[in-house]
């Protein structure tokens, strides 16, 4: 099972070594640890992941391979407008194209950590 977790932080540097101590620590104990995607502002968040773009995410969990008419016509949405969100989602490695061209969201638990902090 592939897990993700989505952070938002201002503070990208510490994030990023935290997730290579994360990978050191999975590489010596040969575990999984989980994959991440980083944001550096809420805005940058919701900016690339849209309420319609959540749509598809969780249309296809747990799914399996869609072609992109089939999961528009699930949702109910023009196949044009989907093909455009689901090359965005691909981009950010929130669903990926298996080899036959077909697309899948690889993750069955999504973890999203935003965390708002009282300004100084």
């Amino acid at each position: 099972m592939r897990t993700l977790t989505i952070t938002m932080t201002t503070d990208w540097r510490a994030s990023l070594d935290r997730a290579g101590e994360d990978f050191i620590a999975a590489w010596q104990h040969g575990g999984y640890q989980g994959e991440s995607l980083l944001f550096e502002t809420p805005a940058m968040f919701f900016g690339r992941l849209s309420a319609r773009r959540w749509e598809i995410v969780r249309a296809l969990q747990g799914r399996g391979p869609l072609i992109v008419r089939e999961l528009a016509r699930s949702i109910g949405r023009d196949v044009r407008r989907v093909h455009e969100d689901v090359r965005a989602l691909v981009e950010l490695g929130l669903i990926e194209k298996t080899p036959d061209g077909r697309i899948e969201c690889p993750f069955a638990d999504i973890h999203v950590d935003m965390h708002l902090q009282q300004a100084a």
